[in-house]
């Protein structure tokens, strides 16, 4: 296989991100992301500068790379013009097209969103799909985001949505050929492979933890990579 920093360097994402850092740590003093999680993204960029593969590597298996929230503040600040939000980015990446990524808590919950929001994309052409967001998810919404969720057509009708109806309006039906042209971008750009990744890695660590993951959310393996945590994220 080729070295790690080499396959890295094939994302433009990456490329426009890394010039030369001084490490002077102006990226960790604005990151929102570092005051809360053991996150330092002036670590993770003096560490990839060094193109070693073991330390590369153990990024890509880290939980350190999904604490990111992608604001870009970095960018703003850089004195040099790195960008180690588009170096994250590349990193996770690549994180799952080796499928590193399960070897870390925050990483196995890739499938959670490639079977929540990835797939609602696909089905209905929504990133967030309301019907997806039960209580039994989301607990937090309460009994009276149940009521909702039984009475969707008569509450959105009040409010003016045009739900699920055809032609203009907010939650409106996606029109098939829109839905088979946002499909064939996934697939033109290498997302649909990305999603056969996570679905096979994830398959594989499920087998190896000894875990039940069957089609969609209700299942043994799904419920623990979404509900489990170590506690050991936060500062």
């Amino acid at each position: 296989m080729e070295k790690l920093y080499d396959l890295l360097l094939k994302d433009i994402r990456f490329e426009e991100g890394l010039n030369a850092c001084m490490n002077c740590g102006v990226c960790t003093a604005i990151c929102p992301a570092a005051e809360f999680y053991n996150y330092d993204p002036r670590k993770i960029v003096d560490t990839v500068q060094t193109k070693n593969d073991d330390d590369i590597r153990d990024l890509l298996k880290s939980e350190t790379i999904w604490y990111c929230g992608e604001c870009m503040s970095c960018k703003t600040r850089c004195p040099r013009g790195n960008a180690p939000g588009l170096i994250i980015m590349a990193l996770r990446s690549l994180s799952q097209d080796l499928g590193f990524f399960v070897e870390s808590e925050k990483g196995r919950q890739q499938l959670v969103l490639k079977r929540t929001v990835g797939q609602w994309i696909l089905d209905h052409g929504y990133c967030l799909y309301l019907e997806g967001v039960g209580t039994a998810l989301h607990p937090e919404q309460g009994p009276v985001w149940d009521w909702i969720q039984e009475n969707w057509e008569a509450v959105f009708k009040k409010m003016g949505a045009n739900y699920k109806g055809d032609g203009p309006g907010i939650l409106r039906k996606i029109p098939e050929e829109a839905m088979d042209e946002i499909r064939e971008i996934f697939k033109v750009t290498g997302g649909m492979k990305r999603y056969e990744n996570i679905e096979e890695f994830s398959k594989k660590k499920a087998e190896e933890l000894n875990m039940i993951l069957d089609e969609g959310i209700d299942n043994e393996y799904f419920r623990h990579i979404y509900k489990t945590n170590n506690g050991c994220h936060t500062r």
